[in-house]
């Protein structure tokens, strides 16, 4: 069950990584780039990720 938070973080700290950068208009291409709402709502996903990544690698 664990490998399950696992994967889910990663995906979750990448989606908002790029949805930073994205938002922050260092990625360019897409209807997100230069928008604040997605450089606002990148690192609290990123964060998430991270916390729930962590959560899954933690031994018991």
């Amino acid at each position: 069950m664990r490998w399950v938070f696992v994967v889910v973080g990663v995906l979750a700290l990448l989606a908002g990584i790029v949805w930073t950068l994205q938002g922050l208009d260092v990625l360019g291409g897409s209807s997100m780039s230069g928008s604040t709402r997605w450089a606002v709502i990148g690192p609290i996903v990123a964060v998430v990720g991270l916390v729930l990544l962590l959560r899954g690698a933690r031994r018991r």
